[in-house]
């Protein structure tokens, strides 16, 4: 059976699958909800830690053992070797060149991650990808996004970063920045971000945010974004200012990248989207009356869940071996 090698790596975990290159569909997982249609089949999927406290070297040699083992079942199981793998990693990344830039949460600098991958898999060409736009370029393609030729996907983590989908394919930008919607000043003069600006769209309203203003908010120093949109739905009007402040600074920086991008869809993923329309619903509401010129797209949640980064991944291998991808309808 035809399969591609696909590794999502995290700050502290790695996803990673076997993913068949010619059938649809998820092989069977007992308690889980069926695949959307068009989804890649996940022949075998596997977890395991990246090991960063024991430093960038051993996290590079994790990843490039990791890929080995996935080669290696795949021979075992079906018989031939992977035909090409993809990564998604976090940071900064060099994917025209295969060089993971960096990354603060793994410690790495220029890491030649693609060459590193196709020498240990035997010489199979290899996809390099940063996780956000990986991710986005699953929920455009097979997710959320299926049938927009452009869209904007928007994750709300410990952070918020960006995606911009056009006619399947995810814009990189001239030096791979492109899509860092979290580093829009929305409040000029406000909270310091780490990026050396002040006022920026994610120190308001990632789940990181949230977390920590309903927190001082609630004098509970172990409450989060979680409990913050339980509180905002039990009625607490502390909770729903903390809630309503960062929905406010979203709109802002949401209606900014509508102007510029004029996506179709716009797709919400992330921690704090998991509070569903407690979300949504005011959300939609606030990016309405903020638009003047602008056509208002479709907000929608994000649909493939922590998958989307491995099955995007995925996605980048298949598309190495010059098969027909799924592409929007016009």
């Amino acid at each position: 059976m035809r399969h591609v090698i696909a590794l999502d790596v995290g700050g502290t975990g790695m996803k990673a699958a076997l993913v068949g290159v010619d059938d649809e569909g998820s092989a069977d997982r007992p308690g889980e909800p069926p695949p959307l249609p068009g989804t890649p089949a996940l022949l075998h999927q596997a977890r395991r830690a990246t090991g960063r406290e024991r430093g960038p070297d051993a996290v590079v040699e994790e990843i490039l053992d990791f890929a080995a083992e996935l080669r290696a079942h795949g021979e075992e199981r079906f018989g031939e070797s992977a035909l090409a793998a993809g990564v998604a990693v976090p940071g900064i990344v060099d994917a025209r060149n295969g060089i993971a830039v960096y990354a603060a949460n793994l410690g790495w600098h220029d890491v030649p991650l693609r060459r590193l991958l196709g020498e240990r898999l035997g010489g199979v060409p290899v996809a390099l990808g940063h996780d956000v736009r990986t991710g986005g370029l699953a929920e455009g393609r097979i997710g959320a996004g299926r049938g927009a030729d452009r869209f904007l996907f928007v994750p709300l983590g410990t952070g918020i970063a960006g995606a911009i989908g056009i006619d399947g394919v995810v814009e990189e930008g001239a030096h791979g920045f492109a899509g860092e919607i979290g580093h829009i000043v929305v409040r000029p003069g406000g909270s310091p971000c780490p990026c050396g600006q002040r006022g920026c769209l994610e120190r308001f309203a990632s789940a990181a945010a949230v977390s920590q203003a309903w927190a001082e908010a609630s004098g509970d120093p172990g409450a989060d974004a979680a409990d913050c949109a339980e509180a905002v739905e039990s009625g607490d009007p502390k909770a729903r200012a903390v809630w309503q402040e960062a929905v406010d600074a979203l709109a802002d920086g949401l209606v900014t990248a509508l102007t510029l991008l004029d996506p179709r869809t716009l797709i919400i993923g992330g921690g704090l989207a998991e509070a569903g329309e407690t979300l949504f619903t005011p959300l939609r509401a606030a990016v309405e009356r903020r638009v003047t010129f602008q056509k208002l797209p479709s907000i929608v949640p994000a649909a493939l869940g922590d998958t989307a980064g491995c099955l995007g991944a995925g996605l980048l291998a298949r598309d190495l071996l010059n098969t027909t991808p799924t592409t929007p309808r016009r």
